[in-house]
């Protein structure tokens, strides 16, 4: 009775969802692409491509809203609420949201990567170390004395960093075995 009842509709959610899933499928080969051509560690391409599963989702729940008889008037009352409420509970968290966004733009347009020794031009804070990780909120930096410092993302778009040394951690470890 049910799959008689909405037939039509069950067929349009089939088409949207593997429609959906080849976008994502394309999306993220694409992504892994870019990632290995730009020589990005595997962990910074998963998180990219999990971020793009989740806005797909997200899309393929709106669609699926409108498909089984949601109205737009329903539609944007729901969403003004949520994003009224998202608003509010972002605007106390817009740090972690801007170190997430930076992360992103740093994932596709970054120069620096994993083992380049790089200086951070800050008056009150300069930093010279070797990119050890580099995450979704924080990039790892090890300085020459041993010492882990994490970074903010957003803040090394906004800082002037200068690259000292490309793949300064082979270095770094070479050093640190002869010191045992």
């Amino acid at each position: 009775m049910f799959f008689e009842t909405y037939q039509n509709q069950l067929i349009i959610s089939g088409f949207i969802l593997l429609f959906l899933l080849l976008v994502r499928l394309m999306i993220n080969a694409l992504i892994r692409k870019i990632g290995r051509k730009s020589n990005l560690n595997d962990a910074r391409i998963n998180l990219i491509c999990r971020y793009v599963s989740v806005t797909l989702f997200l899309i393929a729940i709106l669609a699926e809203a409108f498909v089984f008889g949601a109205e737009f008037k329903e539609m944007a009352l729901i969403f003004s609420s949520i994003f009224a409420v998202i608003g509010i509970g972002l605007f106390a968290i817009w740090s972690i949201l801007s170190n997430i966004t930076s992360g992103i733009i740093m994932f596709f347009s970054f120069p620096y990567k994993v083992g380049d020794k790089i200086m951070i031009h800050d008056k009150d804070f300069p930093i010279e170390a070797i990119i050890e990780d580099i995450r979704a909120f924080q990039l790892h930096l090890r300085q020459d004395n041993g010492d882990l410092v994490t970074y903010p993302n957003n803040l090394m778009l906004q800082k002037a960093v200068t690259l000292v040394e490309k793949d300064a951690i082979e270095d770094y470890m070479e050093d640190d075995s002869r010191a045992v």
